[in-house]
């Protein structure tokens, strides 16, 4: 099947279809343009397709499941589970495969909103159309409309498809979804040289809301084809993999590669020296399981879902649980203008008399021709909250809308000084009436040179600082009968703007000393983004516009993005091509939206993020969703991010090391000495119980410095804190195996029962040291990361004495014995805590090019 339009050139030609005259483009579209027979409809609907956005493509939840599955981290867990129950350890087994299925069901159930935002997108627009069919208007379902349709869009409607405009009366739409422009849009038949849509005054854009008027146009794009549906084909793509997913399966590789090289060596190595071959296979297998962090998809889950939980507190709701680790990482905020810096909510900036002065008189003036007779624009309401009082003694006593063909509005007001003509509207049409100009208290005469300055110097001055302007005059007239708009007397202007939010400043330069910078991409006109940008801190010198970037390729905008903060003028497509030359240059991204336009962005960035009151699109497409709509909920969840991440990290991290370190010394043992240093049963418990310990890692307290800065995760730092902490253990399990054989010459069972207490106490109380920067003694850990861990030492150090010993192999050391282990852990503690420093400062470098601008804060 074609697409259902033309892709916003008609076919053979270089133009976008706006650039046509509508007898160019019926010619294209092979049509003519009084509409449709049911027929050509018909063959057309056959020809195109319905005008809809089929369902996101979704694999199902069977193919959701295998995919987590085949993570290597996932591969590992479930052979762990596999070897443990393969032998004997039927409960250590199961817990393995329960945590497994439990992480991999939730992740999917947290992550399968794709058909959803495909159903938002259809519900965001019009359920029936208008179109002409056999020489009327019909009302038809929207998915019908075809390319060639001439159909009519009314006040209150929302536009079907991506249309030509042929005739149109009064005819404004609001595209601030589309285009982020507050400001209702006039649209009227008359070829445009402009490339972009924002810029197309003759063109109708689907999911556009009619304001005013009456229009009749050529339908040009249906369905995807669309600006609306560019957005619908975005979010249908399957999203990449985020930042914390490609940082898991690293470390899943990773993890993967160290068991295999050591699983290996040491069957190869004690089949060598004639150890027994069923033994030493059991034995090795037990080392992989002893490398594999059974419990990391728990930690993960438990922790992310506590943070989603505390963000929740801070007004942000979690729909993608692992964003909340994106959200930490984030090193660039990429955020729309319109609702989100600014209020959405069109304010007066000022107003002026003729030569520029403060004055508030054209503003009295404008209130009360709105308050009395205004259209109920947002500039008239921006009009009556500025003076509200304004039309408090006055009287109606005769009105003219607002003319979009003459640009002006009048009203005929009674008053304490008699009856008031007040005419406003576009500073050219208003002058053009006027033959007086107010100075002070007086009238003077002003010529057609004079209204030509004041239209060079005022008008274009506030355009220059992004301030929409209109035009007030007035003169006394004997009754509404008598109300010629001719004579008036210029009064001034009132200029307008979207202000930006009290916050916002504030809030961008939180983020930027939390090392996250903020850039603006915004639909609207630039002089508007860079008088935005100015306000609230970000650099302005230079505004990057859609036509600009529409002629880059993508590695000169990977390079041009890194010193623009301000863009304008994007086409939705447009903000995702930043989003993702930012990812190219190793940025980690996030994007805040709440328009139909900002959906592309918003699936391609690390992190989308959109508003409670956003379009149903923006908010399918986002991973969370702000409760209000301020950077400062933003800076607040990027501080909880990285608190969350940073408990995930503990875990990591101690249990790599402290893993690699036992894992070392079985396999030196294993070597060296003629019986099992461990049996495969006892390393199981040893992992589990340690495993266990660290439960209470999601609820620990964070140091301050470790959410001061973007976090990303660092494999070479981690490797190289592993190999300090790892071999420093090692070093006292050799010293604790030296002890036991030529001191007390141990017997095999009580040898590994030994080292089992020797390991289970040093492992678990080390969590204490390595679990912050600071002194143990002064940095405490939470009460349930506390509890967790002694009590799993408690266990750990009962077994071997209670009924279950021998079940395990254990027998019971000699008191002499007990009083060396403790000698020894204690030793090893304060080793620890010596080595910590040297050990953190060994990684403390910067990370990868690939993670630039992300400082990696492993604790």
């Amino acid at each position: 099947m074609r697409p259902n339009a033309i892709d916003g050139t008609p076919p053979g030609s270089g133009a976008v279809f706006w650039a046509c005259t509508p007898e160019a483009l019926a010619a294209r579209l092979e049509c003519r343009l009084d509409g449709l027979t049911s027929a050509e409809a018909a063959r057309r609907l056959q020809r195109y397709g319905p005008n809809s956005d089929g369902p996101a493509r979704s694999g199902g939840t069977a193919r959701a499941i295998l995919r987590r599955l085949l993570e290597p981290l996932s591969l590992i867990l479930l052979a762990a589970g596999c070897v443990s129950i393969g032998t004997g350890d039927w409960a250590g087994g199961g817990i393995i495969i329960a945590i497994l299925v439990l992480s991999i069901g939730l992740d999917t159930f947290q992550e399968g909103h794709a058909v959803r935002a495909a159903e938002a997108l259809r519900r965001a627009v019009a359920l029936k159309a208008d179109a002409k069919r056999d020489g009327i208007f019909r009302t038809v379902p929207v998915d019908q409309i075809v390319p060639g349709d001439v159909i009519r869009v009314r006040a209150g409607d929302i536009v079907a498809a991506d249309a030509l405009v042929l005739e149109s009366t009064v005819f404004a739409a609001v595209e601030a979804a589309l285009t982020g422009e507050p400001y209702p849009v006039e649209k009227r038949p008359g070829p445009v040289a402009a490339e972009s849509p924002a810029e197309a005054a003759n063109a109708l854009f689907r999911g556009a809301v009619a304001q005013s008027g009456e229009a009749v146009a050529l339908v040009a794009a249906t369905g995807r084809a669309t600006v609306f549906g560019a957005a619908a084909a975005a979010l249908a793509e399957s999203a990449a993999p985020s930042p914390f997913q490609r940082d898991l399966r690293e470390f899943g590789l990773v993890v993967a590669r160290l068991t295999l090289v050591l699983v290996v060596a040491v069957l190869a190595l004690r089949v060598a020296l004639g150890r027994p071959v069923l033994d030493s296979l059991l034995f090795a297998v037990a080392l992989a399981v002893g490398l594999t962090p059974e419990l990391l998809p728990m930690i993960t889950t438990v922790t992310l879902a506590r943070g989603a939980l505390r963000m929740a507190k801070r007004r942000v709701i979690v729909k993608r649980l692992t964003g909340i680790h994106d959200l930490g990482a984030m090193t660039v905020l990429c955020t729309d203008k319109t609702g989100t810096l600014t209020s959405a909510e069109i304010a007066l900036a000022r107003s002026l008399d003729p030569a520029g002065g403060a004055d508030p008189l054209p503003a009295r003036l404008g209130a009360i021709a709105a308050g009395l007779g205004g259209d109920r624009s947002a500039l008239d309401a921006a009009l009556i909250r500025s003076v509200p009082e304004a039309a408090e003694g006055w009287r109606l006593a005769g009105r003219r809308p607002f003319d979009y063909a003459r640009r002006t509005g009048a009203v005929v007001a009674e008053g304490p000084d008699g009856p008031l003509l007040i005419v406003k509207g576009a500073p050219e049409a208003v002058l053009a009436l006027c033959t007086a100009q107010r100075s002070g208290r007086q009238a003077i005469p002003m010529d057609a040179a004079e209204r030509d300055r004041a239209l060079a110097r005022q008008v274009r001055a506030l355009a220059e600082e992004g301030l929409r302007s209109i035009a007030v005059a007035s003169r006394p007239v004997p009754g509404a009968a008598d109300a010629a708009e001719e004579g008036l007397v210029f009064e001034g202007f009132c200029a307008f703007a979207d202000p930006p939010k009290p916050t916002a400043a504030a809030a961008v330069a939180d983020l930027a000393a939390a090392g996250v910078r903020v850039k603006i991409l915004s639909g609207d006109d630039p002089v508007v983004v860079r008088r935005l940008a100015g306000l609230v801190g970000l650099t302005s010198h230079r505004i990057l516009t859609g036509p600009e970037i529409a002629a880059l390729s993508d590695e000169a905008l990977a390079v041009q993005v890194r010193g623009v903060d301000a863009f304008g003028r994007l086409a939705p497509d447009q903000k995702a091509r930043v989003v993702k030359a930012l990812q190219a240059d190793g940025q980690v991204v996030g994007f805040l939206g709440d328009g139909i336009n900002d959906a592309p962005a918003l699936r391609q960035a690390d992190i989308g993020l959109s508003v409670e009151g956003a379009t149903g699109v923006a908010q399918a497409a986002a991973d969370m969703i702000l409760l209000a709509s301020d950077l400062e909920v933003v800076a607040a969840g990027v501080d909880e991010g990285r608190r969350t991440f940073a408990n995930i990290l503990k875990y990591i991290r101690m249990g790599a090391s402290s893993n690699f370190g036992n894992m070392l010394s079985m396999a030196a043992a294993s070597a060296a000495l003629p019986f099992l240093p461990m049996l495969p049963t006892q390393i199981l418990l040893n992992n589990l119980l340690y495993d266990l310990s660290e439960v209470g890692i999601p609820f620990d307290r964070v140091d301050a410095e470790a959410t001061a800065r973007p976090q990303a995760w660092d494999m070479a730092a981690l490797l190289r804190f592993a190999a300090v902490m790892g071999p420093l253990s090692s070093l006292f399990d050799l010293l604790t195996f030296g002890v036991l054989l030529l001191s007390f010459g141990a017997s095999p069972e009580v040898f590994r029962t030994a080292w089992f207490l020797e390991s289970m106490a040093t492992q678990i109380l080390v969590i204490f040291v390595i679990r912050s920067r600071g002194r143990p003694w002064r940095d405490r850990p939470s009460a349930a990361l506390a509890a967790s861990s002694l009590a799993a030492l408690t266990v750990a150090l009962g077994v071997p004495f209670s009924p279950l010993g021998p079940w395990f192999g254990f027998e019971a050391p000699q008191p002499m014995i007990l009083a060396a282990i403790g000698i020894i852990t204690v030793a090893y503690l304060a080793a620890a805590e010596a080595v910590k420093p040297w050990a953190i400062r060994a990684r403390s470098r910067p990370p990868r090019r690939a993670r630039a601008g992300a400082q990696a804060n492993l604790v």
